[in-house]
């Protein structure tokens, strides 16, 4: 008894191993409860192999695996982006014949909302409903969580009127769940708000609060206030964890503030902030944000050297960095590194991979990984058209551009002032004047606003080519072509000619 009571207080799994050999040399034999809290222990640190291990050394104990053992696996390669092995553990799961509870259930919402794969998520919604379990406060928290991690507002909104009908009153866990998704959609006013409400409602403030509204400051670099509201935790309120300093660096990070994340970081490589696995995961994911290389990479062998497994999110940010700067080999030792480990690659690592062959000699390979992330049921977003467009509009392949343009639009995505903005520059550069200003007349129509960019780059061509009249009337015709053009927007094309060509 006092072993397995020891176990589940054991801070990691190290000593609950230790704990596991004394069992085993004083005579006890472990139980399911022993196995379940090893098993626990690792897959909160990362180390789902040993988890996996556990597993099978408890199998062949002759100790059955529970509904715990395998949600808590499931849970821990969700976690780590592991799609295919937690899919695996709950297929062997159905298999044993254990049912899934609703942490199960719970667990499998946040892998599918999390991927974007919102017709699976639905699925297991409603699997909730012809199961014996019924949906609790986390499955609708899990909800609003994904769906404001993918920003979708209205969602949010939606599935939090839903959640009241359904007779759940608003908690603790539910406001910090809303103050996060607002701010995940950009709603920063909306998000403070709840928080004001849950003030209101006579609901007290816990570290999941401060962690939640210092995540919705750190989005908008405001780096000042979270430097205060980290403050006031110190000051006793609640004491700083992890994620505070991961949302403090975030703020850094944002608000431009190198100087001050770069302290941080020493703080924490020194020990003076413990170097927790989310904190050095968001040192890499900062760093790289910032195209800081070389503490992209300190960061990354810090995480390694602990003893700590990277995650999707860290994987993709060396990808990003690796393949912004050119180095191809680098990212493909991170792509195979991924592959490797059972990883699953996401829309987010294609599309650094694509930007990177985009910017190459080897342009045309981002098509082929286009096609690629198609062929796995991957579905596109704008970025991955863009970059592919962008590929080869600077390579004067036109034709090709235009034909992945077509494919946007047959996807059902909307060209975005990017794309537009791309074949403009790319026509005027190569002094195709007509063509650039037809594109113009084509955005407008498509109900896409120009910005600065798309005339800058007309403007500029022709100052280039020494075709400064043709740049002023140009500027003369444009209310014509875009009516709704502003008098300052002339004024300012008109300047830029004149500094162009003094």
């Amino acid at each position: 008894m006092r072993y397995w009571m020891y176990m589940g207080s054991l801070g990691g799994p190290k000593e609950a191993m230790e704990v596991l050999r004394e069992m085993e040399v004083n005579g006890f034999s472990p139980s399911i409860v022993t196995y379940n809290s090893l098993i626990s222990a690792c897959a909160r640190d990362g180390l789902l192999e040993e988890a996996m291990e556990l597993k099978t050394q408890m199998v062949e104990k002759g100790i059955k695996p529970d509904v715990f053992t395998y949600t808590t696996l499931l849970s821990g390669f969700e976690k780590a982006g592991k799609d295919e092995s937690a899919m695996k553990v709950f297929e062997e799961m159905r298999s044993a014949g254990c049912k899934p509870n609703i942490c199960t259930f719970n667990a499998l919402i946040k892998m599918h909302g999390n991927r974007g794969n919102f017709a699976e998520m639905k699925k297991v919604f409603e699997e909730i409903k012809t199961s014996q379990c019924a949906a609790d406060i986390v499955t609708w928290n899990t909800l609003l969580s994904v769906f404001g991690q993918n920003g979708l507002d209205s969602e949010v909104s939606g599935v939090f009127k839903e959640m009241k009908r359904a007779g759940f009153v608003p908690e603790r866990d539910t406001f910090n769940t809303l103050i996060s998704a607002y701010s995940r959609c950009g709603s920063f006013d909306q998000a403070m708000d709840v928080y004001k409400r849950m003030l209101e409602a006579g609901v007290t403030p816990d570290l999941s609060t401060y962690n939640a509204v210092l995540a919705a400051l750190a989005r908008g670099g405001l780096w000042e206030q979270s430097e205060k509201v980290l403050a006031e935790m110190k000051d006793g309120r609640c004491k700083p964890n992890e994620l505070t300093y991961s949302s403090l660096l975030h703020a850094y990070a944002n608000g431009k503030e190198i100087e001050r994340m770069q302290t941080l970081a020493e703080e924490i490589y020194s020990g003076i902030v413990e170097p927790h696995a989310v904190i050095l995961k968001t040192l890499v994911l900062v760093n790289s944000k910032s195209d800081l290389l070389k503490e992209t990479e300190r960061a990354f062998v810090e995480l390694r050297k602990k003893g700590f497994s990277p995650d999707i999110i860290t994987l993709n940010a060396m990808v990003s960095i690796y393949g912004r700067r050119q180095m191809v080999t680098k990212a493909n030792e991170i792509l195979n590194f991924m592959t490797e480990s059972g990883f699953t690659p996401s829309l987010t690592t294609y599309n650094s991979l694509m930007y990177m062959y985009s910017r190459s000699g080897n342009f045309e390979r981002a098509e082929e990984i286009l096609r690629e992330i198609l062929a796995r049921g991957i579905k596109p977003d704008i970025i991955s058209y863009n970059t592919v467009i962008y590929a080869y509009c600077r390579n004067g392949r036109m034709r090709e551009a235009s034909r992945v343009f077509l494919e946007l639009r047959e996807s059902g995505l909307i060209a975005d002032v990017i794309t537009y903005n791309t074949f403009i520059a790319s026509y005027a550069a190569d002094s195709m004047f007509v063509e650039a200003i037809d594109v113009v007349r084509y955005m407008i129509k498509d109900g896409c606003k120009p910005n600065q960019n798309t005339y800058n780059s007309i403007v500029d061509w022709y100052c280039k080519l020494s075709r400064r009249d043709e740049a002023h009337m140009f500027i003369n015709n444009l209310r014509k072509l875009d009516p709704h053009v502003s008098k300052e927007e002339e004024c300012r094309l008109s300047e830029r000619i004149t500094n162009k060509w003094s």
